[in-house]
């Protein structure tokens, strides 16, 4: 059963924007404290992108502060991830999770989030 599902990556050039989507099933969506959006690029560990916490706290990582914008529609039960002045250091394979346990990203591994989607690919090209 899939869970959560990633839609919009892409190829763009540098200075492009991209955006992402998450749908996530209603019960993961209504129990989860924290989602995020996480990412891997080859031979790299993952790594934290954004993530909203249930009352709307936004968390970002330095390397895309003032770029990168997370948000939820709780109606349509979605993760977004608004990426705005890409560079190729962005190219990377972009997840989103969630939990029902993590109160915020600053104090959780990245281990420690139960459910995840499949991953959409984002490119950045010069």
């Amino acid at each position: 059963q899939v869970q959560m599902v990633e839609s919009g990556g892409g190829s763009v050039e540098v200075g492009g924007s991209l955006s992402l989507s998450c749908t996530v099933s209603p019960a993961i969506y209504r129990s989860s404290s924290c989602m995020g959006w996480f990412r891997q690029a080859p031979g790299q560990e993952r790594e934290a992108v954004a993530a909203i916490e249930r009352d709307g706290t936004t968390t970002y990582a330095d390397v895309v502060k003032g770029r990168f914008t997370v948000s939820k529609d709780n109606a349509k039960t979605t993760l977004y991830l608004q990426m705005n002045s890409l560079t190729p250091e962005d190219t990377a394979m972009y997840y989103c999770a969630a939990d029902n346990t993590i109160a915020t990203l600053e104090r959780a591994a990245i281990a420690d989030f139960a459910f995840w989607g499949q991953g959409t690919q984002v490119t950045v090209s010069s």
